[in-house]
């Protein structure tokens, strides 16, 4: 008699070398086991899309277009091309995601729009650099500045104040500029500043949002909200184009649904957030090792000798070095800080 042979990979011990590692949280895993039951019309057109699309206009307290989309760099991709022809161009920061980690999409989805970087700080835009890139130049042979993007949360963990952003929405305007913001980790901002996503959004002058909810809990999926009705013409024509035009939308569009109305979105990022301050706090003061940026949402860059990130490999940790040569640390709805803490022992053992 043949003995059945378990074919499944054993658990691996919790990593934080990106919140992409996290599963699907209960209240969206729920939602869509729920959707999941019976049947539903396709491409949007069923109770789940609808409802979702709900939710969002009531959290923003506005009548927003929402639109759901299976990444984040078809979000951001897409939305920019809505914003402009392809002789415009894109400011952007050095470190965003636009820039550096999505392999030309904005430029290809656009037709062209040029991407104008302008140095940031710690990953923030500032107002002087909108100027100065939006003013360069003016003549008819050179790409003309039609958009700002700003990242909220950044790619370096910090997020910009309301008064930050509201300097940044002001030097947009005067230059006749459309503000999107790639908010991959948007709920971690809110978390941070204790905000309302509306006072984060349309009424600081934000024009497009791209909500991200695979970092904070969905299996799949972005959201793109418009905050003004004429510059969502035809984005879903640009959807079906791009291969985003999911048939059994529900299954995007009910896990936010679970994470909207029970508020696990905002829970979730708290708890990230608190995981990532809880790990700075624990490593201070750690000979060899030091914090490269601000731990405002749920990332932590540290700064060390090859020798003591080598040896933290060897002692099984993943994680990324990137922008300055910091190692990244992100931490996601279900870390777990008994695990955390295994970090830190390890990491103090490497530095000693």
């Amino acid at each position: 008699m043949s003995t059945a042979v378990s074919t499944y990979p054993d658990v691996l011990p919790q990593q934080f070398g990106s919140d992409n590692y996290a599963g699907v949280c209960p209240e969206a895993w729920a939602a869509m086991d729920e959707a999941n039951r019976g049947f539903a019309p396709a491409y949007g057109d069923d109770i789940w899309t609808e409802r979702a699309s709900n939710a969002f206009r009531e959290l923003f307290e506005t009548d927003c277009d929402v639109f759901f989309v299976f990444n984040g760099t078809a979000a951001n991709s897409l939305a920019l091309a809505s914003l402009c022809q392809s002789y415009h161009s894109v400011i952007c920061a050095d470190a965003s995601h636009v820039e550096t980690d999505e392999c030309g999409a904005p430029e290809f989805f656009s037709n062209g729009s040029k991407l104008l970087v302008a140095q940031s700080i710690d990953g923030k835009m500032t107002p002087a650099g909108i100027h100065e890139l939006a003013t360069k130049r003016q003549d008819i042979h050179y790409p003309k500045p039609r958009v700002v993007t700003i990242t909220q949360s950044t790619e370096m963990g910090t997020v910009y104040s309301l008064d930050e952003l509201g300097a940044i929405s002001e030097a947009s305007k005067r230059h006749g500029l459309s503000l999107h913001m790639d908010g991959a980790r948007f709920a971690n901002a809110c978390a941070r500043l204790g905000a309302s996503p509306a006072a984060m959004t349309w009424k600081n002058g934000v024009d497009v949002l791209c909500f991200g909810g695979t970092k904070n809990g969905l299996a799949v999926g972005e959201a793109v909200l418009f905050f003004d009705h004429k510059l969502a013409a035809d984005f879903d024509y640009r959807c079906k184009q791009a291969g985003q035009l999911a048939s059994k939308m529900r299954f995007l569009s009910a896990p936010w649904v679970g994470m909207l109305e029970s508020g696990a979105w905002l829970r979730n990022a708290r708890h990230a957030n608190r995981c990532a301050a809880y790990f700075a706090g624990q490593i201070a003061g750690v000979p060899g090792v030091r914090i490269a940026s601000s731990v405002d949402a749920n990332a932590v860059f540290i700064l060390s000798t090859d020798r003591i990130l080598n040896n933290l490999r060897d002692r099984g940790w993943r994680f990324y070095t990137f922008i300055g040569g910091a190692a990244r640390f992100m931490f996601a709805w279900d870390s777990d800080l008994s695990r955390v803490d295994e970090l830190v022992r390890d990491l103090r053992a490497c530095a000693a």
